[in-house]
């Protein structure tokens, strides 16, 4: 059982001393640079929050790090559960063990300790500070969204006013319906079949049970066990959105923008 008396506040500049070598810390507890993430410093980290790494606290911190690297997204809680079960750890996928193993919660102080950023569920975001930013990377200007394709600020829809974020996703999600998606859909020159509903049903499932838009690595692979491998294969979902399944796809089905690297 971990040692929870023994909780460490990192100052402002703080650092540990792992193997002669200084390692810079944030406040938090974080690594500053994560590119100095080793199992040396994980047990550091460990050590100066109570914390003794077992057997078992390695098996969660190999597959949440396992997990950021295939996706380039930390997993929420439920994912890692999930992950735990899909790589033989049936009996860490249950809340009160991680809790126990990490007090500091497995989100914050366990994804701290494997040296990947926090995860967050896409609830906690503030949308137009978050879309704004990847806007910077995807859209140069509202008249270039436009070019894309999709909805940019606002439009009109049945005497209504919908706002929409730079990447074009619905900011007030509870707007969607599925007329709202057909209109979206035939902005990007999308005539709405089962197939596609197929793929946007999926991804609301998805994310009202894991609170994060998929993107498309993840929404491949839960795809493939669900629904079969062709259903989720990449020539298919892309056929279906052409701009990408997780991106294009997240529009029309009134989600918000996936985190991480999306349609790659």
């Amino acid at each position: 059982m971990p040692n929870t008396s023994t909780v460490v506040n990192f100052p402002a500049e703080g650092s540990l001393n792992v193997n002669g070598k200084s390692v810079a810390v944030l406040p938090e507890g974080g690594l500053r640079n994560l590119s100095e993430w080793s199992r040396d410093v994980a047990a550091a980290m460990a050590a100066a929050q109570g914390l003794e790494l077992t057997a078992e606290h390695w098996a969660v911190i190999d597959v949440m790090r396992n997990y950021y690297q295939t996706y380039n997204v930390s997993p929420v809680r439920k994912l890692l559960k999930r992950a735990l079960r899909d790589a033989g750890h049936e009996g860490l996928a249950d809340d009160a063990v991680l809790d126990g193993l990490f007090p500091g919660d497995v989100r914050l102080q366990g994804a701290r300790i494997a040296g990947i950023p926090v995860p967050h569920l896409d609830a906690e975001l503030e949308r137009r500070t978050y879309a704004n930013s990847k806007a910077r990377s995807q859209v140069s200007s509202a008249g270039a969204g436009e070019a894309a394709g999709h909805f940019v600020g606002s439009f009109e829809f049945e005497g209504k006013t919908f706002e929409v974020t730079p990447t074009g996703n619905l900011l007030d999600l509870s707007c969607w319906n599925e007329r709202v998606a057909e209109h979206l859909a035939r902005k990007e020159g999308i005539e709405l079949t089962q197939d596609h509903w197929q793929v946007i049903n999926f991804l609301r499932s998805f994310y009202f049970e894991y609170g994060i838009t998929p993107m498309v690595k993840i929404l491949m692979k839960h795809m493939a066990e669900e629904l079969g491998p062709d259903r989720a294969s990449r020539d298919h979902l892309y056929s279906l959105f052409p701009k990408g399944p997780s991106r294009q796809g997240s529009r029309i089905a009134g989600l918000p923008e996936p985190q991480g690297c999306i349609d790659g």
